[in-house]
């Protein structure tokens, strides 16, 4: 199978003045998604493997194939759904790596630079409101929101038709002076056919795998392109 060529890099040419409303997605946005991919695809796996007394590449196919099922679902994040699905606390599998856990750069200073500019800022993640306690305890980035919104709040994962309808009604943004900024492109795609203004895509979700820029919206690998250069520090 022939492998596409790469994307090539879309700028963002964001106009400010024009942007009320910051919707931020957590997991491989403002938090290094090394810490989901290497819990999902290996730590579990292994952890899998151990109880069941199989091979870790084995217990690994079948988790992978699980997973599939329920992509784009609220089960997908529900820490609860794999506790009962798997007979594995996940919660206590999270807890022991939570040192690997961590805010990509710039972040900070993005959001700083929105709160002193007026915007209004949230925190948008399908992640379960468990992983959200972890994580949100881990890295204290909380109280630079004004709202965190778990999809399981809304009743719906952020790729699924409805999301950002009924997110919109809970948060009464204009939707025309509104930025989301998302790894995911799917994620992207639902909140452009819905009508959101601004899109922008994270090229480096993970620090620990290679930038892939998107090819139908602006990109960024690092929130610092976002900034001015008086703000960016040295």
């Amino acid at each position: 199978m022939n492998t596409p060529p790469p994307c090539e890099k879309i700028f963002p040419l964001l106009p400010w003045n024009a942007i009320d409303t910051v919707l931020l997605d957590m997991d491989g946005t403002i938090l290094d998604k090394h810490f989901d991919d290497y819990f999902w695809e290996q730590y579990l796996p292994e952890h899998y493997s151990l109880v069941h007394d199989i091979p870790v590449e084995e217990a690994k196919e079948h988790l992978l194939t699980r997973y599939h099922k329920v992509k784009d679902t609220l089960d997908w994040a529900d820490l609860n759904f794999w506790s009962r699905e798997l007979g594995i606390d996940l919660q206590e599998l999270k807890l022991r790596i939570n040192h690997l856990i961590g805010v990509h750069p710039y972040v900070i200073e993005f959001l700083e630079y929105c709160l002193k500019a007026g915007k209004k800022l949230y925190l948008i993640t399908n992640a379960h409101s468990s992983t959200l306690s972890i994580k949100l305890e881990k890295t204290a980035l909380g109280p630079w929101f004004d709202r965190v919104v778990c999809a399981e709040e809304v009743g719906l994962a952020k790729e699924e038709s409805g999301f950002w309808e009924r997110l919109q009604q809970m948060l009464h943004f204009d939707k025309t002076r509104t930025l989301l900024v998302d790894d995911t492109e799917k994620v992207l795609f639902v909140a452009q056919e819905y009508g959101l203004a601004h899109l922008l895509f994270v090229a480096r979700p993970s620090s620990r795998q290679r930038v892939q820029y998107s090819c139908h919206f602006p990109s960024i690998e690092y929130f610092k392109e976002l900034l001015p250069h008086e703000v960016v520090k040295k």
